[in-house]
């Protein structure tokens, strides 16, 4: 797979990924073969570049979540930047409520893992396809880590709009990068606080959360030396840490233009190097929302040689089960004896150096009695991760549940004593029928 501007591209090219337009319907399936008439649409649609197969290459394994992934994306994309526009002419953002919603509603709740796939960027589009990023990414973190829907909301809204005065940024200061000076530096804050007094009359005219004005405030203004702003609450706080590093690992692994990306493994590495930025429990959140190292992925291992993940360990991403390719043997990484001679140090992310295997394929693997042993062990470790968390939201939907019971005084409900008493073992897990008492 590569990559071929648009000014580049030649009858024959075979896409690698499709093309929808503004309201998502498709135009371009993946493996079609460009024409004329084609790479004249695609040039009009202000596609800066595609991604093309190699001449042999077969057309890359990707699920139905992945492709609607895809498809939201480039909705989202059109979405924010015409609510954008109509900020830009202090004009009220029509659809802005209706896009935190809809984020909120697919991306907010997700039960599993998701294939955070990154789509390409220029300066001309990189605040719009960022911000979407950012608040799909802080959505699902929110989820793993218990947040409220109405906070979560207010997250979203927050992500979609905090980075709104980099329009203003001369677009030459764009695609220069992180490679700026102290002048440059502050050239970028002062439009950072434009934007942020442009959005704020329009939050009550649109009756948009009042804490997503707060959350914008924490990011906009934490640069400011010369501007005290009030010190947020902790779960303010909390919600400010998410954005942050939603925003940071996007930043790192987004394929832009005007920098290379690292990989997704990469990213957390540098997350967790800084945890007095990015908190743990935010990090952790993050790598419960995403693959890291999937299964079908290939990684370098620290002896240098490479392999395949063959199966995703759900306790520790850096420590799968994989196949050496020098070899042809397993190794099961979360084995003590084995993880200490031997460690995933990045998984192979360039575009022409990428293997991966879908599902159907890995089932054509023949295993012997060991491999089916490691695999059936992860297995076990995976469904009593989830049992786990399962017990753990039932134990909270319950005390939930009984928190919010009023207790009728002592002579009409009958012993308090024994409502305390039936209370506890209810929070115990134990129901009374269950112990025939």
């Amino acid at each position: 797979m590569q990559f071929v501007k648009a000014d580049e591209l030649k009858p024959g090219m075979r896409l690698a990924k499709p093309i929808y337009n503004r309201t998502g319907v498709l135009l371009y399936e993946r493996n079609t073969a460009l024409t004329v008439q084609g790479i004249s649409s695609i040039q009009n649609f202000g596609l800066i570049g595609i991604f093309i197969l190699e001449p042999a290459e077969p057309v890359p394994p990707l699920t139905e979540e992945e492709l609607e992934f895809e498809q939201f994306q480039t909705v989202y994309m059109f979405q924010l930047r015409d609510n954008m526009d109509q900020l830009q002419k202090n004009q009220v953002p029509s659809t802005l409520s209706a896009l935190a919603d809809d984020i909120q509603s697919r991306y907010g709740g997700l039960d599993h893992k998701l294939r955070f796939t990154q789509n390409l960027r220029s300066s001309s589009d990189y605040v719009y396809k960022h911000s979407i990023s950012a608040a799909i990414l802080s959505a699902m973190i929110a989820n793993a880590m218990h947040i409220s829907g109405t906070e979560q909301l207010a997250l979203i809204t927050a992500a979609l709009l905090y980075d709104f005065g980099y329009l203003y940024v001369p677009q030459a200061l764009l695609d220069k990068g992180e490679e700026l000076n102290t002048q440059e530096q502050g050239l970028i804050q002062m439009n950072l606080e434009r934007g942020y007094e442009l959005i704020r009359p329009r939050f009550e005219e649109c009756e948009l959360p009042r804490a997503a004005l707060t959350l914008i405030q924490q990011i906009v203004f934490r640069k400011n030396t010369s501007l005290r702003i009030k010190a947020p609450s902790a779960q303010i706080r909390l919600l400010t840490d998410i954005l942050l590093t939603a925003d940071r690992f996007d930043r790192l692994t987004a394929m832009n233009l005007n920098q290379t990306p690292v990989s997704e493994m990469a990213a957390m590495a540098y997350l967790k190097e800084r945890s007095d930025t990015y908190p743990t429990n935010v990090v952790t959140a993050l790598a419960e929302c995403i693959h890291i190292l999937p299964t079908g992925a290939c990684v370098d291992l620290s002896d240098g040689e490479k392999a395949l993940v063959l199966e995703e360990n759900s306790a520790d991403f850096t420590r799968p089960m994989v196949l050496k390719f020098s070899n042809n043997k397993v190794y099961d990484l979360s084995d003590p004896s084995v993880g200490r001679r031997l460690t995933v140090t990045d998984i192979m992310k360039t575009m022409d150096n990428r293997i991966s295997i879908d599902e159907e394929t890995l089932k054509h693997f023949v295993a012997d009695d060991a491999i089916r042993e490691t695999a059936e062990r992860f297995r076990r470790q995976k469904q009593e991760i989830a049992r786990r968390r399962q017990q753990r939201e039932q134990q909270e939907s319950m005390n939930t549940l009984l928190d919010g019971v009023s207790i009728l005084p002592e002579e009409h409900s009958g012993s308090a004593s024994a409502k305390r008493t039936a209370k506890g073992r209810l929070i115990n897990g134990k129901d009374l029928h269950e112990t025939g008492r």
